[in-house]
């Protein structure tokens, strides 16, 4: 077995069949298929089935893809290593991060990165906790923010923050009079609401303290997408239930929001760190970690990152960074 073949099985499964992978690998389709056949033959296990709608992993092929990919992924981190001339860190690093995360700290991170490891090639995927959670169990990310602490029982995994959940409207808005600064539960369901799906983690979060005080939850509008919803929300359509961060995914305007506390529940949600394992973790990938870590401590206390709270674990990083200035 060499790690060639280990590529063009990890391609078969990605297209979904042999003719689309030998044109992405530019191998003529019986070639390809005369090195899987030698793949399967060392490995002692049908790898892969074939059908007329094309080729899917068996399960030996399904755990082989994910141990493939993992060290593919590493082996061209250590290319990249031995490629530089100078001992400067870099490499590409995957980070798996919910919308509202990526409204907070998308942006000042890419910004610190680019100044200080132009090296670092941060691939930032946003994506629905469940499909992050996902990737991450798959070895698809170096780093994710997930939001509980059994996502992925192989990964390092430490809290980071508690977020706040409020009740978000347009500043103005005739839902609300203008003196209120907070709501009770009831008074929260009574608004016409607009949340994510009820497969989204942060719906569960919001029903579970509905049910647990025998309340209904209903919505007018069910989106998983975050700018179509606070598009929907800004235009007058209802409320929504999101954390303070959600109040940038239209741009940094947040004079245009007003963002209310639910006065008779503790409505937060944890923030969790995933990371590959220390030996495992590439120095580009570690770097980003710490970087990361101190990127989140630094917003929180500058008041940037409203309506949370830090975990004592991240209190105790390295001396704040220098992050570059954002308006807002």
């Amino acid at each position: 077995m060499d790690m060639r073949q280990l590529r063009y099985f990890v391609q078969i499964v990605e297209s979904g069949s042999l003719a689309k992978a030998s044109r992405q690998l530019f191998i003529a389709q019986p070639a390809l298929s005369q090195q899987m056949a030698r793949l399967e033959d060392e490995v002692g296990k049908p790898l892969l089935v074939r059908s007329s709608r094309g080729v899917s992993p068996t399960e030996n092929g399904e755990a082989l893809y994910h141990h493939a990919k993992f060290m593919l992924r590493q082996l061209d981190q250590a290319v990249s290593v031995a490629r530089q001339e100078t001992a400067a860190v870099s490499g590409r690093v995957t980070f798996g991060l919910a919308p509202t995360t990526v409204c907070q700290v998308g942006l000042p991170l890419l910004q610190h990165l680019r100044v200080k490891y132009p090296g670092v090639l941060l691939n930032i995927v946003e994506g629905l906790s469940g499909h992050l959670e996902h990737m991450t169990r798959v070895g698809q990310l170096d780093l994710a923010v997930l939001f509980h602490q059994k996502a992925a029982a192989e990964l390092t995994v430490e809290p980071l923050l508690e977020e706040e959940l409020f009740v978000i409207l347009p500043a103005g808005s005739p839902l609300v009079s203008e003196q209120c600064t907070a709501l009770t539960l009831k008074e929260v369901g009574a608004l016409p609401l607009i949340l994510p799906s009820p497969g989204h983690g942060l719906r569960r979060r919001i029903a579970l303290e509905f049910e647990r005080a025998n309340l209904p939850l209903d919505a007018v509008a069910e989106i998983d997408s975050l700018p179509l919803l606070m598009h929907c929300v800004g235009d007058g359509i209802g409320a929504t239930i999101k954390p303070m961060a959600a109040i940038h995914a239209l741009g940094n305007t947040p004079e245009r929001w007003r963002a209310l506390r639910i006065a008779d529940v503790s409505m937060t949600r944890t923030n969790y760190l995933y990371s590959l394992p220390p030996q495992k973790l590439s120095p580009s990938a570690a770097v980003v970690r710490e970087e990361f870590h101190r990127l989140v401590r630094d917003l929180a206390e500058r008041g940037e990152w409203q309506g949370v709270t830090l975990h004592e674990a991240a209190v105790g990083v390295p001396a704040p960074l220098e992050v570059v200035a954002v308006a807002g």
